[in-house]
């Protein structure tokens, strides 16, 4: 099962590291289906993805010149901050700069924003008071999301 076309704009911008991460997510939903019945969270399928995702985030802020390869190479950097719209540093704010971009607007950087939120914070964060557990649809459809936001914005790279 391929989640991203191999001769897709998106595969040939991703390094390998990354790539290696999309391929080990695609065989775990291959093999998830053996699983029925014996898994109550799919939630580990999303991993792989969301950690490509992040990757593709770091890459892709470096090579627009949102951040800098400080930040980039650093053990600093926190991409649910910069990208957060609501983060109240504007000159660290990674979100602002890319709607500044004629290319991206507000619906780019919206649409990295919510799947970083809903694949990621929701997924992987503990919260007492709203305790998730992913079913494998619901799992698929938030990978499908990484995917789309991801080939959004590669899309509007020259």
């Amino acid at each position: 099962m391929q989640v991203i076309k191999r001769d897709s704009k998106l595969w040939n911008y991703l390094s390998e590291e990354l790539k290696g991460l999309i391929e080990d997510g695609e065989h775990l939903l291959t093999e998830c289906h053996t699983l029925t019945g014996k898994i109550s969270d799919y939630s580990y399928l999303v991993f792989p993805f969301a950690k490509a995702y992040e990757g593709f985030l770091k890459h892709f802020f470096l090579d627009l010149g949102l951040i800098k390869d400080a930040d980039f190479f650093g053990d600093d950097i926190r991409i649910g901050r910069i990208l957060n719209p609501y983060f109240m540093k504007q000159e660290y704010s990674v979100y602002a700069k890319l709607k500044k971009h004629k290319e991206y607007g507000e619906e780019v950087p919206r649409q990295l924003w919510e799947i970083w939120i809903k694949g990621r914070n929701q997924v992987f964060h503990y919260f007492p008071h709203n305790f998730r557990k992913l079913s494998r649809e619901e799992a698929a459809e938030i990978i499908d999301q990484f995917v789309k936001a991801m080939e959004g914005a590669v899309g509007k790279l020259d």
